[in-house]
Parts: C-alpha cells; sequence; structure tokens
C-alpha cells in the first residue's frame, strides 16, 4: 500500500492564500520570457510565489526545454519524451538576462536522462555565456542529479556558480514514491562531491505535508549539513493537480518557524522556512 495515502482532499488554510499577479514589473518579466521564448519553472513549475518574485523583477529560468524524462509525483512539468537540445539556447538566455537588467540569476532545468551528457554541455555552456554577455550578474544553479555522473558534475564545477542547489525535496522513506526515479542517498552524494569539488555555497530543499514525521525531518537537515550543505529551503507541498500525490497536512507556519529554528542550530548560514517558500524564494540574498 501506498506510504501517501487520503481519504479526500484537505482545505487550504488561510496562511496558503496566493497574491493576484499584478504591477508593471510582472508584465514586464512576463513579456521579456515570452518573447524571448523562454521557459520558467514559476510558470511550468505553477509556482505559487510567481506573482511575488515576477512583480520584483525576477524569475527561475529553466533551460533544455519543458518536458522532463522523470515523472516525480509532485512536479507540475510535463514527462515524456523532450524535444533536440537547441544550441543556441545558452546565447538567447544570456542575451535576455542582459536586456532584462537582472543582477541575480537562477537557472534551473528539467531531468535529461535522454541525453548522453546528461545536458551538463549545455548548463556550461549557458553559464559561461551569462559571464560573457552579462558579466555582473550573480548565478544561482538548481541542477538535477546527472545520475550522480561526476563527468557530469565537474562540468559544472568547472564553470563556478555562485551558489549551487540540487533539491533532497523529501525524507528518506518516502523518497521512492515522491522521487520515482531519483535516491535519497545518490542527492547527498551529489551535494557532498559538488561541496568537495570546490563549490563554495550549496543548497538543497525540503518539501513538507507528505506524510513525514518531526524526527524524519530532523534526520534530513542533519543528514544535508554532513554533505556541507549551508543553505536550506523548507517549504509545504501543494498538489498541483488531482493526478499527483495529495496532501497528508498542512504544516502550520509555527511549526516551519520551528524547523527554521532546528536549522540554524544545525549550523545551516541561509534557512527559508514557510508555507509559500520554494527553491528560488528570495535567492538573491543567499549570496
Amino acid at each position: 500500500m501506498s506510504e501517501i495515502k487520503a481519504q479526500e482532499r484537505l482545505r487550504k488554510p488561510e496562511w496558503l492564500k496566493v497574491p493576484i499577479p499584478s504591477g508593471l514589473d510582472y508584465v514586464g518579466v512576463k513579456k521579456a520570457v515570452h518573447d524571448n521564448k523562454l521557459h520558467t519553472i514559476c510558470e511550468s513549475g505553477s509556482c505559487p510565489n510567481q506573482a511575488e518574485c515576477w512583480s520584483a523583477g525576477t524569475a527561475t529560468i529553466m533551460i533544455l526545454g519543458n518536458v522532463c524524462t522523470r515523472s516525480c509525483q509532485f512536479c507540475n512539468v510535463a514527462t515524456g519524451k523532450p524535444e533536440a537540445v537547441d544550441i543556441a539556447e545558452p546565447h538567447r538566455v544570456a542575451q535576455s538576462i542582459k536586456t532584462m537588467g537582472l543582477k541575480h540569476v537562477v537557472l534551473t532545468s528539467v531531468d535529461r536522462d535522454d541525453l548522453i551528457d546528461g545536458g551538463s554541455k549545455i548548463w556550461a555552456a549557458t553559464i559561461r555565456a551569462i559571464r560573457k554577455h552579462a558579466p555582473g550578474v550573480t548565478i544561482e544553479t538548481l541542477i538535477p542529479d546527472f545520475q550522480g555522473k561526476e563527468e557530469q558534475l565537474d562540468r559544472i564545477i568547472e564553470v563556478a556558480p555562485e551558489i549551487v542547489s540540487h533539491n533532497i525535496e523529501t525524507v528518506k522513506r518516502l523518497t521512492r514514491e515522491v522521487r520515482v526515479q531519483a535516491r535519497y542517498e545518490r542527492s547527498l552524494e551529489v551535494l557532498t562531491y559538488l561541496k568537495k569539488g570546490g563549490i563554495a555555497k550549496t543548497k538543497s530543499g525540503l518539501m513538507l505535508g507528505m506524510g513525514e514525521t518531526d524526527i524524519e525531518i530532523e534526520e534530513t537537515l542533519k543528514d544535508l549539513r554532513m554533505a556541507g550543505v549551508e543553505i536550506i529551503t523548507i517549504g509545504q507541498y501543494l498538489q498541483p493537480t488531482k493526478k499527483h500525490l495529495l496532501v497528508q497536512r498542512y504544516v502550520h507556519p509555527d511549526e516551519f518557524a520551528k524547523y527554521k529554528e532546528w536549522a540554524i542550530n544545525l549550523g545551516f548560514t541561509f534557512v527559508e522556512s514557510g508555507p509559500l517558500v520554494r527553491s528560488s524564494y528570495h535567492a538573491e540574498k543567499h549570496i
């Protein structure tokens, strides 16, 4: 029987109300994203913070298409056969960032297990293009696990983003259901390898409300610190569609404050913990 079960969908509490998108900056970012044919996790992942971030003139750009080879049960990004790699994408992304006048950018991607290099060459080319065309921009990369292949991770290490993030997503017991093709231990190995390879700041993210216990949350935080992670985001899982895993509970803001205190006491230097927190939430503050 599934670890994650519920008899009926839970009603969202008041603290999970999301603001309606508005403002000139929101419109400007939306226009720039669409005009330059960019994908964003803000849209593809149905992020609840899209209004706040776009209204502030920031966005998380998703490279390598918007179709993923994996079928994580929490994620709203489409699963299937991706399109061919667009070799012009790195230049287009870099030019768009320059045009938008960004000071800090977060890059992420779908998993591309269909590619021999896992997409790591496009990752590296995109970062190099940003360095060339928008040299003042700081970069956070939210990367897949690249199946733990060191030669692919080395390409990320070589271009040295200011922050490299890889999300653990959930506790060990629930990983097989939540992240079907991923492994808890492999994610920890990836984060450890990045740190040992010379990445100054590593980061990870954890979703709550999927059936995890406090003991498991604490164990996960300890595992991440052992892997050298300094920055952690902790947020509420929200079911994107009826086809995705059901929410088991809505975590109260007071509990998120408790988990933040736990993380700080364990030695994390930056902790974002709250119902609407996502991986790139307030990312510019983590530099």
